[in-house]
């Protein structure tokens, strides 16, 4: 399996990554970005975008790939809808029209959000419109909505004041998880959830957090890194 990721570098990426390269069926990961992923390992290779919402200037270093996992994202956090919907909905999309038409037969795996489609809130709606679009490109996409991650294996925020908010949580995830299970995934239980989903296991195009715990834990432990 020729696996694509997006966003290697994120604490998902890392958590995405960590399981596909313990599992014997991925063979080879690409990773695009703005940076290098600074990943030592024989199955991945890096591709840097000059332009990240160019992806037809690279379409001939991403064909011939089974899927996409697409762990890119930003916070809503400060910003307008306009600014948001860039880098959520237009950025993703572009992506995946480029990947569909190399890859037409692609898994598109998309770590959304809990909530995504409920209520007004901006980034919900633009999280929604992001879903819908590749549900329509790709008869196989998956959508990840993901709720807490915990991280299990030192993987590392990127968005600001995310490692801080780990450290305080850290004496507290046993708590959290007794009291909000559903709203809790680990990033062993995500991972696995997503490698799964790339052999075709996930049993339904749209996963909440419960779906991707109980598909996480269905899926064998590997060996540690």
């Amino acid at each position: 399996m020729k696996v694509i990721i997006f966003g290697a570098t994120g604490m998902v990426g890392q958590s995405v990554v960590r399981e596909c390269l313990l599992d014997p069926h991925v063979v080879q990961i690409l990773a695009i970005g703005r940076s290098p992923s600074n990943i030592l390992h024989s199955k991945v290779s890096d591709l840097v975008p000059a332009d990240m919402f160019c992806p037809d200037a690279v379409s001939n270093q991403i064909s011939g790939y089974d899927v996409c996992m697409f762990c890119l994202g930003t916070s809503s956090l400060g910003k307008d809808e306009p600014d948001y919907s860039r880098i959520t909905h237009d950025l993703t999309v572009a992506w995946g029209q480029a990947l569909a038409r190399g890859n037409p037969e692609m898994r598109f795996l998309y770590i959304s959000a809990r909530g995504a489609g409920l209520g007004k809130s901006m980034w919900a709606r633009v999280k929604a419109r992001t879903e819908t679009a590749l549900l329509a490109l790709f008869p196989n996409a998956v959508m990840f909505r993901l709720g807490i991650l915990r991280p299990l294996h030192r993987e590392r925020s990127r968005s600001r004041g995310g490692d801080l908010f780990l450290a305080l949580m850290s004496p507290f995830w046993p708590l959290v998880t007794a009291l909000a299970p559903h709203l809790i995934i680990t990033s062993e239980e995500l991972g696995r959830a997503m490698v799964a989903a790339a052999k075709g296991l996930a049993p339904k195009p749209i996963l909440e957090n419960e779906d991707m715990i109980a598909l996480g834990r269905a899926e064998p432990a590997r060996r540690t890194l």
